[in-house]
């Protein structure tokens, strides 16, 4: 006969295999009613009498109704769009589609959510590393594994989707927390020498990609903000240039996205030169609203400028760069030439001057050894 315990804490019974039996109650079914009734099972009473505890006090912590409800797939399809869709940007929502379709629901997806373990996780992650990269026409080329960054990034929305299972009491702990997590190798920044730069401005008008090129140094665009500009983002007359969209490449489309971030929804003054420029351009363009259009008149690839980009590099004699460090150049000349930090975070669309002196350390740096030194003149002058 089972031994008769108080309320909340179940029975044990010793069995007619001779092994001993917790019996406990973990909930009620929501729509019958009817009590939904756990064992556990041990050699002695007293090993039964220890599990009995625990896993009272583990049903006093789960809602026992949603527990073995959900794979880590169904799980992540409730957090995306019940939880990811409300708060986080609408430009993030097709990134983190993608990630949970290509490479979460693939390697992890059919795992039941409360056995989901740190170690699955870890296993996840490694093989990302090593070929978690989708093939596709943009992808050709490069390494098949992703890099340490995006894997950071896929991590963050598990640990976000397994904070939520956690707070809904459908699991106990979130195995996300203390994962190993691979280190981001922040690349060095490089930058086109003022020396350099008629080389390639010079290369780029040959190539017959001068406007593009010269308004990038111009103005320190980000690449998909400079192929989202339309003719009606321009006006040649005030001089100004509304940055308003971007272009991105999404599931193998090149399409128009929102920009990111509020602060880079933005007004740019154009210089004199810089208009001149764009004069040009709007006679190349023809009837194409979009400022640099491709061959067939929509917004050119943001691939496609990286690719001409080392083309007029290579013709011109010079080192690969990066597109943004295009950018990079636009900043460090401006920082070298005057122009104060919170302004440059303002063209550039930064969210705070802080990350952009943090950025740009190395320049604002030495332009302060400079300023010291010229100011060491300044006494000595008068001696």
């Amino acid at each position: 006969m089972a031994k008769k315990r108080a309320n909340g804490e179940g029975s044990i019974r010793k069995r007619k295999d001779g092994r001993w039996e917790g019996r406990y109650t973990a909930g009620h079914d929501p729509e019958t009613g009817k009590a939904i009734y756990k064992n556990v099972l041990g050699k002695t009473q007293a090993e039964v009498k220890e599990k009995l505890k625990s896993a009272i006090k583990e049903t006093q912590a789960l809602d026992q109704t949603k527990v073995g409800k959900y794979t880590v797939g169904e799980w992540m399809e409730v957090w995306f769009e019940d939880y990811a869709k409300i708060k986080v940007r609408p430009s993030s929502h097709q990134t983190y589609r993608g990630y949970i379709d290509n490479h979460i629901n693939p390697n992890i997806g059919d795992i039941s959510l409360e056995k989901l373990t740190s170690l699955d996780l870890q296993k996840l992650y490694k093989t990302l590393l090593t070929k978690g990269r989708v093939d596709r026409v943009e992808a050709k080329g490069q390494p098949k594994g992703l890099s340490a960054k995006t894997v950071r990034n896929i991590h963050q929305i598990l640990s976000s989707a397994l904070k939520l299972a956690q707070e809904q009491r459908i699991i106990l702990a979130n195995p996300a927390e203390g994962c190993a997590l691979p280190k981001v190798e922040h690349q060095e920044m490089k930058t086109l020498p003022v020396e350099q730069l008629q080389s390639f401005l010079r290369e780029a008008k040959e190539s017959g990609v001068f406007e593009l090129y010269y308004l990038e140094l111009a103005t320190g665009l980000r690449r998909g903000e400079l192929l989202g500009l339309k003719w009606e983002d321009i006006d040649l007359e005030r001089g100004d240039l509304r940055v308003r969209r971007q272009i991105s490449r999404i599931n193998g489309e090149v399409v128009e996205a929102p920009l990111k971030t509020k602060n880079a929804y933005r007004t740019l003054p154009l210089a004199e030169d810089t208009i001149g420029v764009l004069k040009e351009q709007r006679k190349k363009a023809g009837s194409s609203p979009w400022v640099f259009p491709s061959p067939n008149g929509g917004p050119i690839s943001p691939d496609s400028v990286l690719h001409m980009l080392h083309r007029v590099l290579k013709r011109a004699g010079l080192p690969k760069v990066r597109f943004h460090d295009l950018r990079h150049t636009f900043a460090t000349l401006a920082l070298q030439n005057g122009v104060d930090i919170k302004t440059v975070s303002g063209m550039l669309g930064h969210f705070s001057a802080g990350f952009t002196l943090d950025t740009y350390a190395h320049v604002t740096s030495a332009a302060q050894r400079q300023a010291a030194q010229t100011m060491g003149n300044v006494p000595s002058g008068s001696l």
